[in-house]
């Protein structure tokens, strides 16, 4: 067929325009750039070229603009993604920590930062990590360990192979991460002579494993010899388009489901047998049904400590767990009876199994003392105090509807919504995963590309919201609404109580526990209207309500500031959470604290 002679850079942009999903869509949506040292002449000038194909967005900070990546691929359940370039030095390792999280919560990001030169003629280039003892390293090394395939490209043939092994990673649903491409800086401006069929557009199709007719076999057999089972529903559920056949399953069985962050979702919460979340931010009823069950069947989860209480929570002897997840490493947790398969034909199998076998009625009527409990925790203050995280949750919750997304990744919010918010089918996302600070503003502008028709409604406290903060100029550059409801407690107030509840002085979390010359005083008022956003402080629960009504016809960002009272937690729900509390101390407080720690400790579900 021929040749086409393209530099590596613009062959490799060519090529990712026309990867395609089984929908017809590009697979990668478009590139966020920060141009650099390293990037902006080869890359930069490829881009341009295919601008009008293939766009390109400005960021303000290379770790954001990826979390803007993955957010947008974890609400296209991992059908779409996008990528992220990046200069040689810093530019690049701004991106390892959204590598990890791309990685934890097993999402597609193409990361393609800008590295040394390949013949080694300038070195050490700007910007450029020498290691003493091996001449092949770069900075781009510390992606390794945070990414699910690791290339350099270091020659321009490199890319016929690396490109379309990179994509069968990032779409595989089982080794489904991050990918990097180290592209030397001269090789990207190296011109070579590339089969024109190399540029043939291509569909990925995303596989669904059949399960092992013995373990699925075992599986049914487990399920029909129980008598209390209960559903654990991961985010693994989400990606593989499960919801309709795990709700089905539920119903046909009469089997209650619990939720895990990622899974939160998957069903809506007013289905009668969604008992909400079990673990450390767990349901009074989740919990409840979880230390009874005889079974657990995790469906698409990882298992994670917060969610089982580190293992407390399922720590009756006895108790059988039965895990159903695409990747044997996740199946075989916890020394659980593993069925490694799709979540959806796995369940659609197990129940045709089962045939009409159904389980005696949970208890519905802990499910709705639950529900009058929560209602109480949303009411709003009679008095003039600052409100709590669950009053403001309650306002939020009154004021979206099915057509809303929450989100959230880390401090307060995160245990509080999980414990407490009523969501609706996708109706939430939160990268808890990772649980990296820094994530929630960019991430919203990421969910809002991938779901324009939503309303997306970031919640987010003082301290993460600091953390990161610059890609709601972005947001408003690009046009791109959502609600934030930014809570300040004036610190780290989640941290503070958990180290007070362990014992610890209130220290270095809360800005006036922290050393200090001049008390903290940060007007978010004015730092984010310095960015465009639609900004207002109110006073209270009442005119945050009428706000959140306000913003959902917004057109550009809204900034919605209330001050909370950093010191209560929700006050219902949760169990022991393995936080190790120091064996020694000179702290009456720390001693008594390390008395209940080995408690807790006793009563964990060691086997793994």
């Amino acid at each position: 067929m021929g040749t086409i002679r393209l530099t590596a850079a613009q062959a490799m942009v060519k090529w990712l325009s026309v990867q395609m999903t089984e929908e017809g869509e590009r697979f990668i949506e478009g590139v966020w750039a920060i141009f650099g040292h390293g990037n902006v002449a080869g890359l930069g000038e490829a881009l341009h070229g295919v601008k009008d194909i293939l766009p390109t967005w400005r960021g303000h900070n290379e770790q954001t603009m990826a979390h803007a990546a993955i957010a947008y691929a974890k609400t296209m359940k991992r059908r779409r993604a996008m990528a992220v370039t990046t200069s040689i030095g810093p530019g690049a390792t701004n991106v390892v920590t959204a590598a990890a999280l791309a990685h934890v919560n097993r999402l597609p990001l193409l990361i393609i930062p800008g590295d040394v030169f390949a013949n080694r003629a300038p070195d050490p280039v700007l910007q450029q990590i020498e290691d003493f003892d091996d001449a092949t390293v770069s900075a781009n090394d510390c992606f390794r360990p945070v990414v699910r395939y690791f290339d350099r490209i270091s020659r321009p043939e490199h890319l016929l192979t690396a490109l379309p092994r990179a994509m069968r990673v990032m779409t595989d649903p089982a080794n489904c991460g991050p990918v990097c491409l180290a592209f030397c800086q001269d090789t990207q401006a190296e011109a070579y002579d590339y089969p024109v069929e190399f540029f043939v557009p291509k569909v990925w199709y995303i596989r669904r494993p059949e399960p092992d007719q013995r373990e699925l076999a075992e599986a049914v057999a487990a399920i029909r010899a129980s008598e209390r089972p209960l559903i654990v529903t991961g985010g693994g559920v989400i990606y593989s388009g499960a919801e309709a056949a795990l709700l089905d399953f539920a119903r046909r069985h009469n089997i209650p489901m619990v939720e895990t962050q990622a899974g939160k979702g998957a069903v809506d919460w007013e289905e009668k047998l969604h008992f909400g979340s079990p673990g450390v931010t767990g349901t009074g009823c989740g919990n409840q049904l979880a230390a009874e069950a005889d079974l657990v069947i995790g469906v698409g989860t990882r298992f994670q400590d917060f969610t089982t209480g580190s293992w407390t929570v399922f720590s009756r002897p006895g108790r059988k767990v039965l895990s159903i997840n695409i990747h044997g490493y996740d199946a075989g947790k916890r020394g659980a009876q593993a069925l490694v398969s799709d979540a959806k034909v796995a369940l659609e199998k197990i129940s045709a199994a089962l045939g009409d076998h159904r389980f005696a009625d949970p208890d519905f009527a802990a499910r709705e003392a639950w529900f009058a409990t929560t209602d109480g925790l949303f009411a709003a203050p009679k008095g003039n105090e600052l409100p709590t995280d669950a009053q403001v949750i309650g306002a939020v919750q009154r004021n979206t509807g099915k057509d809303s997304v929450v989100m959230c990744a880390a401090g307060t919010m995160p245990g509080a919504l999980h414990v407490l918010w009523r969501a609706a089918q996708g109706g939430y996302h939160m990268e808890y995963g990772f649980s990296c600070m820094g994530y929630e503003i960019a991430g919203a502008m990421g969910i809002k590309m991938a779901s324009p028709g939503k309303h997306v409604v970031c919640m987010v406290g003082d301290g993460s919201y600091m953390m990161a903060n610059s890609e709601l100029a972005t947001a408003v550059m690009m046009g791109i609404p959502f609600t934030v409801v930014l809570t300040d407690n004036r610190g780290y107030g989640c941290i503070n109580r958990l180290q007070r509840a362990t014992g610890g002085a209130g220290f270095n979390n809360l800005l006036d526990d922290s050393y200090h010359v001049n008390p903290a005083h940060i007007d978010f008022v004015a730092h984010a209207g310095s960015m465009g956003a639609q900004v207002v402080k109110v006073a209270g629960i009442a005119e945050l309500e009428a706000e959140m009504v306000k913003a959902k016809t917004a057109s550009l960002p809204t900034v919605i500031l209330i001050e909370t009272d950093p010191m209560p937690g929700t006050g219902a729900g949760g169990t022991w959470w393995d936080v190790a509390v120091p064996e020694v101390s000179d702290r009456a407080e720390v001693r008594a604290a390390r008395e209940g720690y080995e408690a807790g400790v006793k009563r964990q579900f060691l086997l793994n």
